[in-house]
């Protein structure tokens, strides 16, 4: 098991790592933001265009209304009321402004004023503070969306970096069903945690070597860590970080160099990912082995050909050997312990055991 201590004293390479962190560290003003998906938002120039053309309809309308009954109406200089005159009271009475130079006389033009004109300058003057109060809604429903995401939100899965291997993380977890609303992203960029809500997650902006950013995610209740920058340094940094705010969940961590791999497991890692060598190995087996490379990569992508995935053992398999079972049985999880299927001690299944089976992709 590895050093999950807190309390434990870093090593002196850690304790480097550390004092690099303020290099990978982004702008301030990004950081510690969490952001909700959301709808694919309509561009402000967009919005503005639309509250002219309804403000210019409003104003039309009601240009038309006094228009039609002018003989209602009288001007001050020359007594009578034309189109232009019209234009001219309705753009006034709706402002609110109200020179009183064209002034209603009859009881049908007075009666229209109050139930026609009067609505369409609550309308209009709705039209003209629309964007502020669109603004000061959307505020308050964003922090209400999140304070009802922090009391809601546990046990779900935080994915740290949301580069290329983040995103594939990503796509395989939902691919096995986890769902979207259980996975949060933290990245340092902007943009990308704004691609990672337009994709249906809940994103963080924020240093993840930082403890009040993990914090924004929710981290202490989470049960597993996906932890994926593009550094290995800033991988170490992390992942002590998160171990140290929660002992219990499940940390997978990538690193690009196999020296780096024992340093990820020192600082509480469950798993270490190391990309580069992986790859090579795939590629050694490939030029060797084309069809066995191509099995391989196969089995590394989820839900097509064949899938490895890990079950619970059932009634009918307990007590029978590995080789009984419908799938085809590669290790048992006894406990924490894993077990080669060759195991003289994963002979016989228990009901308390879990299975690593390959199996057929799901349709």
């Amino acid at each position: 098991m590895p050093n999950t201590d807190p309390t434990t004293e870093p090593s002196g390479r850690t304790a480097r790592l550390r004092q690099s962190r303020h290099r990978t560290s982004t702008d301030p003003d990004l950081a510690q933001r969490v952001v909700l998906p959301t709808r694919t938002p309509t561009p402000p120039l967009l919005q503005v265009a639309r509250r002219l053309l309804m403000a210019l309809g409003v104003l039309a309308l009601t240009t038309l209304v006094v228009w039609l009954d002018r003989a209602g109406y009288s001007d001050n200089s020359d007594g009578s009321v034309d189109l232009l005159d019209a234009a001219y009271y309705a753009t006034v009475t709706l402002s609110t402004t109200g020179y009183g130079d064209i002034t209603p006389v009859s009881d049908s033009a007075r009666l229209i004023n109050i139930l026609v004109i009067t609505p369409l300058r609550v309308v209009f003057l709705i039209i003209l503070v629309g964007t502020t109060l669109e603004v000061l809604t959307e505020r308050t429903r964003h922090q209400w969306r999140i304070e009802r995401w922090r009391k809601t939100v546990r046990e779900h899965t935080v994915v740290i970096g949301y580069g290329t291997k983040g995103r594939s993380a990503v796509d395989t977890l939902l691919v096995q069903g986890v769902p979207k609303e259980s996975i949060v992203v933290v990245d340092p960029q902007r943009k990308v945690v704004e691609q990672a809500t337009l994709d249906g997650l809940t994103g963080v902006v924020g240093d993840a070597t930082r403890t009040d950013t993990l914090l924004r995610a929710e981290l202490p209740r989470a049960s597993r860590v996906v932890v994926a920058p593009e550094r290995d340094d800033t991988a170490a940094l992390i992942t002590l970080t998160a171990r140290q705010l929660n002992k219990a969940a499940t940390v997978v961590a990538a690193v690009r160099e196999d020296e780096n791999a024992p340093l990820l497991r020192q600082s509480g890692a469950d798993v270490v990912v190391t990309s580069s060598s992986s790859a090579g190995r795939l590629l050694g087996m490939s030029t060797l082995s084309p069809h066995a490379g191509s099995v391989m990569e196969d089995l590394l992508t989820y839900g097509n050909g064949l899938d490895v995935m890990e079950r619970p053992v059932t009634r009918a398999e307990a007590g029978r050997s590995p080789r009984d079972c419908a799938d085809l049985v590669v290790a048992v999880v006894r406990g924490r312990r894993v077990l080669n299927y060759t195991d003289p001690e994963a002979a016989t299944l228990h009901l308390t055991d879990r299975v690593i089976v390959i199996k057929s992709a799901r349709p």
